[in-house]
């Protein structure tokens, strides 16, 4: 087995466009679990208190644009 240590020593001795590769490779992985996560907890309604929060902040008045984007 591989330790975390190694696996930083190698990438360490990467030549620079192995490295950015590699750094794309975890960002889509990172990415794709991530995703993965939120699609897991949305389905099984850990997200729906984000709902509820957002229905009241409206009601309120609250709710502002997103930076940048206009109505």
């Amino acid at each position: 087995m591989v330790t975390v240590e190694q696996i930083e020593q190698a990438i360490e001795k990467l030549a620079p466009g192995d490295f950015t590769r590699l750094a794309a490779w975890v960002a889509a992985r990172h990415h794709d679990e991530w995703a993965q996560t939120m699609e897991k907890d949305a389905k099984a309604g850990k997200l729906d208190f984000l709902f509820s929060e957002a229905e009241t902040e409206r009601k309120a008045g609250k709710l502002r644009d997103w930076p940048g984007e206009k109505q």
